[in-house]
């Protein structure tokens, strides 16, 4: 029970992606009062250009394994509330490795005994799973995982923000490269290049790959393992599956209005860093990927690319998902991390408890910053 002294906060949420989105609204919901802030636009980082696919298949360590459980768990609240929902749908996912039926197998092996819902097929079955996969595309067996689905971020964003916004929460965008301020060791607020300084009991830096940037002025360091990646987004198909496909030469998932994004990492070397901070790649790489997409639907044919969009994908250096408050600085949290799909909700929700009640989350204990002192 939060007391009446608690719920009485101030927080800055630094940054404008589902994590920061999703623990805005999670602080306002509580009593909070809650301004956010970003350097952009809402959803211009890496949360517009995410294939957003929530599982927990493959292997991982078991304090992550469980924190992804119980994300994807939100999401099924969520969507059993809002099951017409067509940006949120958990419909299953189809994976397979390249030229290499042991690996799949012992992947297979390997979810079923963590109690992951995982099963062989192959291509006469695949059918039954989704008939608008082409068996031709897959390897001699492939893992069907029929608990897992896939959000689409930018919609859950302009969902989770309305609510926000009814609760009384403040939003600011485009305020540039911003810093947290401390007074006396803890933080107090930030200040950014467009809208100067702003107080607050707390601040949440959540600015995904630029994570380890804005915190280490404050003498903590984050390994940061960020790749540059791209989601690109079909034109409308008439063959979209329904399915997550994660396979050796594409990842593809459905999207509203019948289109396909589609991402992997193969393509990661052609991409080039031009001086002013963006990306570019050549658009026939872009016709390959789409051609690999395409290759897995139907009877093959490519598909054709509607918008592209390149940026750093957030990975901590280790791997492990970054969360909590530094202790170097009382007063400043920080959450940075890979899968911020699949941990958006389940983030949102635990920092708001540590944020707002001191009272650490144990599923959090081996995600700490100090980790790394």
């Amino acid at each position: 029970m939060m007391s009446d002294k608690t719920v009485a906060k101030t927080v800055i949420v630094l940054g404008g992606g589902i994590l920061g989105v999703s623990t805005a609204w999670q602080l306002a919901q509580a009593g909070a009062q809650v301004t956010l802030v970003t350097e952009a636009a809402l959803c211009s980082g890496a949360t517009g250009r995410s294939l957003s696919w929530l599982n927990s298949a493959g292997e991982r360590s078991q304090p992550y394994h469980a924190l992804r459980i119980a994300g994807i768990d939100r999401y099924r609240t969520l969507f059993a509330r809002h099951p017409q929902l067509d940006w949120l749908r958990f419909d299953g996912a189809i994976y397979w490795a390249a030229d290499d039926d042991a690996g799949t197998k012992a992947r297979h092996h390997y979810e079923k005994a963590q109690g992951y819902d995982s099963k062989l097929i192959n291509r006469a079955t695949v059918g039954d799973v989704d008939a608008q996969v082409n068996p031709a595309s897959l390897g001699q067996v492939a893992i069907a995982n029929p608990g897992e689905g896939w959000v689409s971020l930018p919609h859950l964003v302009d969902h989770l923000v309305q609510a926000f916004r009814a609760l009384g929460g403040e939003i600011i965008e485009n305020t540039g490269k911003a810093s947290v301020i401390t007074k006396d060791g803890r933080a107090c607020g930030i200040r950014s290049e467009k809208h100067g300084a702003l107080l607050a009991d707390q601040v949440l830096v959540a600015c995904g790959p630029w994570t380890p940037e804005v915190v280490a002025p404050l003498g903590v360091q984050i390994p940061n393992g960020s790749p540059v990646s791209m989601l690109v987004t079909s034109q409308p198909c008439d063959l979209a599956p329904q399915v997550v496909l994660n396979t050796p030469r594409a990842a593809v998932r459905p999207n509203p209005g019948n289109t396909i994004a589609v991402d992997h990492d193969w393509y990661e070397e052609h991409i080039v860093a031009q001086g002013d901070g963006q990306y570019r790649i050549d658009t026939s790489v872009i016709n390959q990927l789409m051609a690999e997409a395409g290759n897995l639907i139907g009877d093959g044919a490519p598909l054709t690319a509607n918008s592209c969009k390149i940026g750093l994908k957030p990975i901590p250096g280790d791997g492990e998902p970054v969360v909590g408050e530094l202790q170097k600085v009382p007063g400043c949290f920080v959450v940075f991390t890979h899968s911020g799909a699949t941990l958006a909700l389940i983030l949102g929700e635990m920092l708001t408890q540590e944020m707002l009640t001191g009272v650490k989350h144990p599923m959090l204990a081996t995600f700490r910053p100090e980790r790394f002192s």
